[in-house]
C-alpha cells in the first residue's frame, strides 16, 4: 500500500509547525564556508561546518575563496622555516580531502591566494594552456572552480577585487556575499524604494597561530565562522566557538 506525506506527517502545531515547514520547504539553503588558506586551517573547522550543514538543514555549498594559502610563493615576504613549494601543496590537498568527502558537490569562488601561480605565470607570459585546471590540481574533480556565482540572484564573490560586501552590494545593487577579510563577520541589510538587499561577510576559518598568517598576530582577532542563505531572502551568521 502507497503511504502519501499526509499520512506520516507529524502533526504539528504553532510555532513547532512553521519551524517544520520552513526546515523542509522547497528552497536553496546555502552552506557558506569561509576562507580555509590550507593547509592553515583551524582545527574543528571542518567538523564545525559539517555540524551547520546539518543543523541548518542545507543543500548547497559555497567555499568563499582562498581555499589553499600558497604561502611558500605569496607575493608578500614568506617565512624562511616554511614549508617549501612541493610540500605545501601536498599539505594542501591532503587538507583538503575530508573537505571534498564531506561535500563533493560544491561552487568555490577563486580567492587572490589560489590565483597566486596563475597570476605568476601570466607575469612570466606563459600561455594558460600550459597551465592545469584547479579540480585536476587539487584532486576534486566535482566542485567548481569560478570568478562568481549566482543562487536565488544573490552573489558570492571571494571580496578582494569586489571590496567589502556592503561596499559592493550598495554600490552594484546585489545582494553579494563574501569573504577575504579575515576579522569581519556580519550581515547587513539596505532598503531602498522598492528593493531590499544584504550584504555579507562571511568570517573565515584560519589558524592565526600558524607562520603563514604571521601579517595577522598583533592584530584584530580573527571572525572564526560561517554564512547560512536561505531561498535569497534569508540571511545570517553563526560563530565558531573557541
Amino acid at each position: 500500500m502507497e503511504i502519501k506525506d499526509k499520512e506520516i506527517r507529524p502533526r504539528l502545531r504553532g510555532q513547532i509547525k512553521s519551524a517544520y515547514d520552513n526546515l523542509i520547504k522547497v528552497e536553496n539553503r546555502v552552506l557558506v564556508i569561509g576562507d580555509l588558506h590550507e593547509p592553515f586551517c583551524l582545527d574543528g573547522y571542518l567538523d564545525f561546518c559539517k555540524e551547520q550543514y546539518a543543523i541548518n538543514n542545507c543543500n548547497r555549498v559555497v567555499f568563499i575563496g582562498d581555499i589553499i594559502d600558497n604561502h611558500y610563493s605569496s607575493y608578500h615576504e614568506s617565512s624562511a622555516d616554511g614549508m617549501g613549494g612541493k610540500y605545501e601543496l601536498e599539505q594542501a590537498i591532503d587538507k583538503l580531502k575530508p573537505w571534498y568527502d564531506a561535500f563533493p558537490d560544491a561552487d568555490v569562488t577563486l580567492g587572490n591566494h589560489d590565483r597566486i601561480i596563475i597570476r605568476k605565470a601570466q607575469s612570466s607570459n606563459i600561455p594558460s594552456k600550459w597551465i592545469k585546471e584547479f579540480e585536476e590540481v587539487l584532486e576534486t574533480p566535482n566542485w567548481r572552480f569560478v570568478t562568481e556565482v549566482y543562487i536565488d540572484g544573490v552573489r558570492y564573490v571571494h571580496g578582494d577585487k569586489s571590496g567589502k560586501p556592503r561596499m559592493a552590494a550598495k554600490r552594484d545593487m546585489v545582494s553579494t556575499v563574501s569573504g577575504h577579510y579575515h576579522t569581519d563577520m556580519y550581515v547587513e541589510w539596505f532598503f531602498g524604494k522598492k528593493a531590499a538587499l544584504f550584504a555579507m561577510a562571511v568570517g573565515c576559518g584560519i589558524d592565526s597561530k600558524s607562520y603563514a598568517m604571521g601579517y595577522m598576530q598583533g592584530g584584530k582577532k580573527e571572525a572564526i565562522g560561517i554564512g547560512i542563505v536561505r531561498g535569497g531572502h534569508t540571511a545570517f551568521n553563526v560563530k565558531m566557538d573557541l
